[in-house]
């Protein structure tokens, strides 16, 4: 259980990181980023599938798949601040 937890604690620093290097360098620091990541895993993981887009296992994946998640979170996020 501690392996898993560890396991998606620095997946999702991994695939926040990435998210915030792709939207325009917008992170929101190591906890946060944290935070967005793991969120964008779950955002990704209800969206992929329902849109046909569903992906196998495997690290790499889930990494791909989580910033892709975070990415639409901080677009999400940004819409929101703007308004």
């Amino acid at each position: 259980m501690f392996g898993s937890i560890l396991g998606m604690l620095v997946i999702g620093a991994i695939a926040g990181w990435l998210a915030g290097k792709i939207v325009e360098g917008r992170g929101f620091g190591v906890l946060g980023n944290i935070v967005v990541g793991v969120v964008g895993a779950l955002v990704a993981g209800l969206l992929l599938p329902r849109i046909g887009f569903g992906m196998g296992g495997g690290t790499l994946v889930t990494i791909i798949q989580s910033a892709f998640g975070a990415v639409i979170l901080l677009v999400l996020i940004q819409l929101i601040k703007k308004a």
